[in-house]
């Protein structure tokens, strides 16, 4: 070990040390489910690098997963996240490695399956042939017999809903998945799913894995108030919209040379975010970081953690250090008066048909973020 990863190693030690002494996880049920997750979660993503798009996420291999999976376990989080196509099953691997040997009923482990996958006529899709290929490969790769939770990464508009839905619902019959997931959904096939799933009795959507942060805050318009009709919760992924909301992006300074959106690797499109509207929410988030003694991207998380539908914030971590600083999200809530601030200042206009029928809000109420209904 050379000094300075000496140096950081103490330095994450003794932020670790002021972690445990100032938090106490905090579990919230997994949508209309009986499963209790922490607020807080691990994506590894970050794990594996096989590829350019990964590589700009993180390389971490599994002594260094191992490290920080412990310290997520130390802090309360035991919800691991991955997915069959990041670096190519690489990601599952490797975290399949961090735990071996851990209390697996103390784990819980969500994996996703739908984007592409090897080669072939059938390498994608939420097909009865993908999903059942898919579902063995993963367990393979983690070292495991089941998964917590089963997202469907993406809908596939090829494959009749209903036939997915039964093979989701015959892998937790077979004991392999214990509760199904979606991610990145529109409104209409989240819905469409959930009516399926009541006609035949099968097991439903009790999660829906979503992009949202102060950068972008469309979930609000449709899939929170569904989530919350619903009642299923929100799992964030990117809360800080790939790293743009760590602090490092400032008014008038470069953007940082090695994060993943310069190297190409953000899964939040440039395009979506929008310049002025940022910064400015940038700036409002640096002034509440210093009234609270809070780093901008513990400020950015806590947001997020205190809005309906939420049961728990993915981040990723490159190290130790920043794992340890996202910890630091919890245990403390921004007023009501900051949390307005920041509303205030990331807000943009609605598209149609929401702005339509935001006008009369009497008849379409928008979901209730300060506790006045």
């Amino acid at each position: 070990m050379n000094f300075v990863m000496i140096i950081n190693r103490c330095i994450s030690a003794s932020l670790l040390i002021e972690l445990k002494t100032h938090q106490n996880m905090e579990y919230r049920f997994l949508g209309n489910s009986g499963l209790k997750v922490p607020v807080l979660s691990l994506g590894t993503a970050t794990f594996g690098g096989s590829n350019d798009f990964f590589k700009a996420w993180g390389s971490t291999q599994a002594d260094e997963a191992t490290r920080l999976v412990d310290i997520c376990l130390d802090a309360g989080v035991n919800l691991f996240d991955t997915a069959d196509m990041y670096s190519d099953g690489l990601s599952e691997q490797v975290l399949g490695k961090a735990i071996a040997g851990k209390q697996r009923d103390k784990l819980i482990i969500s994996s996703k399956a739908t984007f592409t996958f090897g080669d072939g006529p059938n390498n994608q899709g939420s097909s009865r042939y993908h999903l059942t290929k898919q579902i063995e490969g993963s367990l393979k790769r983690l070292g495991t017999d089941y998964l917590d939770i089963y997202h469907m990464h993406g809908f596939d508009g090829n494959t009749p809903v209903e036939e997915t839905l039964r093979t989701l619902d015959d892998l937790v019959q077979s004991g392999k998945v214990r509760y199904i997931a979606a991610s990145n959904f529109s409104g209409w096939h989240m819905m469409k799913s959930l009516a399926v799933s009541e006609k035949y009795g099968w097991n439903r959507y009790v999660a829906h894995q979503v992009y949202y942060s102060l950068a972008n805050r469309e979930y609000e318009w449709e899939l929170m108030p569904l989530g919350i009709d619903q009642k299923v919760g929100a799992i964030v992924w990117s809360p800080l919209s790939a790293g743009r909301l760590g602090g490092k992006y400032r008014r008038g300074q470069p953007i940082p040379e090695n994060g993943r959106v310069a190297q190409g690797g953000s899964p939040v499109p440039e395009m979506v975010v929008k310049e002025d509207v940022f910064y400015n929410t940038v700036d409002v988030l640096a002034e509440i970081a210093e009234e609270t003694g809070k780093t901008i991207a513990q400020v950015a998380l806590n947001w997020v953690l205190q809005r309906p539908t939420v049961s728990s914030i993915i981040f990723g971590a490159r190290n130790e250090a920043q794992l340890i600083e996202n910890l630091g999200a919890i245990g403390w809530n921004l007023s009501a008066e900051q949390v307005k601030r920041l509303d205030e200042v990331s807000t943009v206009p609605p598209i149609y048909p929401y702005w339509h029928q935001w006008q009369n809000k009497g008849l379409n109420p928008t979901p209730d973020f300060y506790g006045e209904r």
